[in-house]
């Protein structure tokens, strides 16, 4: 039974919203509904996301990141099964997560750390970051050595290794590059490569290498193709790499059923909150970022044990 698992601990360390679902508001619930203990650093504390017209709040600088890790190590409660991070704007406070986890680390060989490396994306084929471009040397550099699973978008991939993505081949080239760099799975969330099934569909690929004890090598890889939904989401990220760190942790040798999994879960949510957006917004009117905040505790039995509406392929 449930109850009889030892306890599974994740150290979340994002941001924290008043009202909506991003950073640790979209992350939480999920893991929590999926049986795992969340202890949450929230980096900022903000009234709502920064897509609306307003937004006010403080943000947590790396001395007081420190500081709270402090307060943990004196207690002796320092110790984690997975750290997750995701949206970071400060490269102080993105090198203090680093130190944070290679510790965590000595105290836990097994911690898994799942980094979402969030810098940027593309529009209209147009690659742009959203986070100084300083950001990018520490991901490369420091933070993706340390990370055991990543979920970078194509840009963020190509960003990492230096790489342009043009086709599905040079995806699974740059996927090897990332995996050469430390992590062992890596999944690209989202991609513009003409999907398989139509202009309808998103490409998402991954990739799991696992080193057996005689030393050899094995990669799994998968595509996975999901229904566009039109509207811009926020918080998606968050939610997806929080999925996918519990349904690799139920399945670890499984990438495909993890990612069928994660994915079908994240094509419920959306198609709960763009319904439920639309009825909201009224007949004619494009629904606006309140009215778009993801309908999670709506969404939890889905979150639970998500029907799979979306397969992954082999490759």
């Amino acid at each position: 039974s449930a109850a009889m698992e030892p306890e599974c601990r994740v150290l979340s360390i994002q941001s924290h919203v008043v009202r909506g679902y991003v950073g640790n508001k979209a992350a939480t619930f999920p893991l929590q509904v999926l049986g795992f203990e969340v202890d949450t650093v929230n980096s900022v504390q903000f009234s709502n996301h920064t897509g609306y017209a307003h937004w006010k709040g403080q943000v947590l600088n790396s001395d007081e990141l420190h500081e709270l890790y402090e307060g943990l190590k004196l207690n002796k409660v320092n110790r984690y099964d997975y750290v997750l991070t995701g949206y970071t704007r400060d490269t102080s406070f993105l090198a203090m997560v680093v130190d944070i986890v290679q510790e965590l680390k000595q105290q836990n060989p097994n911690l898994v750390y799942v980094c979402d490396p969030v810098m940027g994306d593309k529009w209209n084929g147009e690659g742009s970051m959203y986070v100084p471009k300083d950001l990018l040397p520490v991901y490369r550099d420091k933070v993706v050595p340390v990370a055991d699973i990543i979920t970078p978008n194509q840009f963020e991939a190509e960003l990492l290794t230096g790489r342009k993505i043009y086709t599905e081949k040079d995806a699974l080239e740059v996927m090897d590059v990332l995996h050469a760099m430390g992590p062992e799975t890596v999944v690209i969330t989202s991609s513009d490569l003409q999907a398989p099934l139509g202009n309808d569909y998103l490409i998402a690929l991954g990739s799991h290498r696992k080193t057996k004890a005689d030393g050899t090598r094995i990669t799994q890889r998968i595509r996975v193709e999901s229904p566009k939904v039109d509207a811009v989401f926020v918080g998606t990220g968050d939610l997806f790499a929080a999925m996918l760190l519990a349904w690799t942790h139920k399945h670890p040798n499984n990438l495909k059923v993890a990612c069928e999994k994660t994915v079908s879960a994240m094509q419920h949510v959306l198609q709960r909150t763009i319904k439920s957006a639309k009825v909201q917004a009224g007949e004619g009117n494009k629904p606006n970022s309140a009215q778009l905040e993801l309908r999670m505790v709506q969404s939890k039995k889905d979150i639970e044990n998500p029907e799979i509406i979306v397969k992954a392929t082999v490759l």
